[in-house]
């Protein structure tokens, strides 16, 4: 422990030591490794204290998770809208591709029984992708490349609905190129005349 860490309140340390154990579980195991024993037990910190904090266990691996995919896919700058989307596709792409796409698919198919956990996956992880589409939506709509009348919900749809789709149903593989599909075919409805050129490799 740092001489800065010694200076946080007790509750935010603790608070911290119990996401960064739950992140290593979720790295090792997945989502059945990180269960309230052991997040205590990896975080020295106890199953009251933790249950003060998070309703659920799915709620705990949520926050830790939806930091984890903030710090992995950046808001992409390009200059152009069709660049921006592009990058944010291949980015997301890749990282469902990886072993953190296993973790997401878990985590949505946990918050179908558990309610508590899923407000928190809105929280911590959906609202952190809804918030970098925005940014480069917001963007393009100052350029002039969006088309009237497509909000920034649907644009997020168009642009990562078939990522999850294929993620969760196995049946195409997430490989770059297949990225660039998708971000191609989407780009093509929302931007003024299609956003340009299409992706490259």
């Amino acid at each position: 422990m740092t001489p800065a860490d010694l200076t946080r309140p007790r509750s935010a340390r603790a608070h911290d030591a119990v996401l960064t154990a739950t992140r290593e579980l979720l790295r090792e195991g997945g989502l059945p490794a990180a269960t309230v024993d052991a997040i205590a037990a990896r975080s020295g910190v106890s199953k009251a204290t933790i249950y003060k904090h998070w309703p659920t266990r799915t709620a705990i691996a949520a926050e830790a998770f939806g930091e984890e995919m903030a710090a992995a896919t950046p808001v992409p700058d390009t200059g152009s809208a069709r660049g921006d989307m592009v990058a944010q596709v291949r980015q997301v792409s890749a990282f469902y591709a990886s072993d953190e796409g296993r973790v997401f698919a878990q985590l949505l198919a946990a918050g179908v029984t558990d309610p508590d956990g899923a407000e928190y996956f809105r929280r911590y992880f959906l609202a952190g992708r809804r918030e970098s589409t925005r940014v480069i939506w917001q963007r393009a709509a100052d350029r002039g490349e969006v088309r009237d009348g497509i909000d920034v919900d649907t644009a997020a749809d168009i642009l990562f609905g078939g990522l999850i789709y294929r993620l969760l149903n196995g049946n195409t593989p997430l490989t770059k190129e297949r990225a660039d599909a998708i971000a191609d075919a989407a780009i093509g409805g929302l931007l003024v005349d299609g956003g340009g050129a299409s992706a490259k490799p």
